[in-house]
């Protein structure tokens, strides 16, 4: 009995507690915990909200720190009419009204400067020009109207008239350096029918080349391009040119050296300028047509075509290859816009190897002139430093193949040629030494021992 006495009361106590707990709720304790962790948890100040804080406080103690929204002004007028309003008054010219002189004096001459202020300020008033009518007059088409005075400057550039020049000056170097004596009337009519017919030949091109040219920066300026000139007066001026020069070349002449002169313009106009946009052949078709017109020359001195014609002709053909591919390396941004198939467009390797070719061929043609009995031994010695110079040039043209290397190039074949040919011609061969070793051709050893008569 006394035990179980003893262990009763804790047993009481037990349950007491079990009971006390199922009526406040026990399983509730987990959730009102998490209840207290979020609270607690949204008390808490964070990092971010801290920094918050400290912004708020800097912006309230520096009030110039804190961003202003400018009010935005009402407009009025659309912006389409201030624009107009704006460009008006940038375009308006007012008239400087005329300064007074300082000399006068007295009322007289401040009332008449009063009335003049009175008078300008009118005239401002009612003298505002506005510019931008002229303005869109100029810039509107406008036909081009020729004058007489300007016709010569552009029939010249039509002609190419530099072009020209150097094409007669070689056909005249061929007639010097032939072999018979020199004829005066023959050597103007061949020099003067050789012009004609390159003036056509030009002409024919530039009327061809119309749509190519004007994309060209070296081109775009041409007369036909510009639309100085019209297309029927182009073809006009070369027909009024090209058959005069054939009919003279062929009746003044001989008739050799006339079909020579219309081959070069069937040539330059039908073969070389449609191939210049289909092959880099045109350069070769292009080095023939620059190689008959010394032909020409020694054709109207001799009436034949001997191994001297072919000797010149083969001097102009391999010049060229040097003159030419250097010009065209510095324009192939040019000629690859204008549509032009050039080498140095489209094969620039065989472009420097072809004029460094021809620069070593200037050597070996200057060699064969005494062999053929043109010149005497003294020309490919005298010749062969201005040869060897530019065939370096031409070297450094292959090896560096830029445009420093192509600019020298270009302009050392522009006194190689002239100079060369002079050297030629003071070292031609006389029609007196010919004839002692009856070299000369055809009927001209009567005419050589006429001369030698008194």
């Amino acid at each position: 009995m006394s035990g179980a006495r003893r262990c009763h009361p804790p047993r009481a106590l037990a349950g007491l507690i079990v009971w006390r707990l199922r009526n406040t709720g026990v399983p509730q304790i987990p959730c009102r915990c998490v209840h207290l962790y979020h609270v607690a948890n949204n008390r808490l100040i964070t990092f971010q909200y801290f920094n918050f804080l400290k912004r708020m406080y800097v912006t309230q103690r520096n009030k110039d720190l804190s961003q202003r929204a400018k009010p935005k002004s009402d407009s009025i007028v659309s912006p389409f009419h201030e624009l107009q309003q704006l460009d008006q008054e940038k375009k308006a010219v007012h008239k400087i009204s005329p300064v007074s002189p300082v000399h006068q004096s007295g009322p007289e001459t401040s009332s008449r400067n009063e009335l003049r202020e009175i008078k300008s300020a009118a005239e401002t008033e009612d003298s505002v020009i506005p510019v931008g009518s002229e303005s869109k007059e100029d810039r509107q088409w406008k036909e081009m109207k020729l004058q007489l005075d300007d016709l010569p400057g552009i029939l010249a550039r039509l002609s190419k008239i530099k072009l020209t020049a150097l094409v007669v000056s070689t056909t005249s170097t061929g007639f010097a350096m032939a072999p018979v004596p020199f004829e005066l009337t023959c050597f103007l009519l061949v020099s003067l029918g050789t012009g004609l017919a390159s003036c056509a030949a030009n002409s024919i091109n530039q009327f061809f080349e119309v749509p190519f040219d004007s994309n060209m920066n070296r081109t775009k300026n041409r007369p036909l391009v510009r639309g100085q000139i019209s297309p029927l007066l182009a073809v006009c001026f070369a027909a009024s040119c090209g058959i005069p020069g054939i009919a003279l070349l062929t009746l003044g002449v001989n008739p050799l050296t006339g079909a020579l002169g219309a081959f070069n313009i069937f040539l330059y106009t039908c073969c070389y300028t449609p191939l210049k946009r289909m092959s880099i052949a045109n350069t070769w078709v292009g080095a023939v047509v620059g190689a008959i017109p010394p032909m020409m020359g020694w054709t109207a001195a001799t009436g034949s075509l001997d191994a001297g014609a072919l000797l010149l002709g083969g001097i102009l053909y391999s010049w060229q290859f040097p003159h030419f591919n250097a010009l065209s390396w510095g324009l192939r941004e040019d000629y690859s816009r204008g549509g032009y198939c050039m080498m140095s467009v489209t094969h620039p390797g065989l472009c420097r190897r072809v004029a460094l070719r021809h620069c070593l061929a200037l050597i070996g043609l200057s060699a064969v002139a005494p062999v053929l009995n043109i010149t005497t031994w003294t020309f490919p010695i005298i010749s062969l430093p201005i040869n060897l110079y530019i065939s370096y040039l031409g070297f450094r043209f292959y090896r560096d193949a830029d445009r420093s290397s192509s600019r020298k190039l270009f302009f050392c074949s522009l006194w190689h040629l002239p100079m060369l040919l002079l050297v030629m011609f003071t070292c031609k061969k006389s029609v007196l030494e010919k004839e002692d070793k009856g070299d000369l051709p055809g009927g001209s050893h009567e005419t050589a021992m006429e001369i030698r008569l008194p």
